[in-house]
């Protein structure tokens, strides 16, 4: 189960980016924007199995602003 820590402030239809912690909060999952642009994939160079997202940086923040 997923627990939700942090979404897009602007968000309209409640699909926008989110930050999210797994049950036992030992890893997050982040829901984003699919980087597509082939330049900035090959300045990731990501192996097999792993995807990039783009996320506002207003979810990051308002997580960790909580956090405080």
């Amino acid at each position: 189960m997923l627990r939700k820590l942090s979404g897009d402030p602007d968000c309209k239809n409640g699909t926008c980016p989110t930050l999210w912690a797994t049950e036992d909060a030992g890893s997050y999952v982040v829901q984003g924007y699919v980087v597509t642009d082939p330049e900035r994939l090959a300045q990731l160079d990501l192996p097999e199995g792993e995807s990039a997202v783009l996320v506002p940086a207003a979810v990051l923040e308002g997580y960790f602003r909580a956090q405080r």
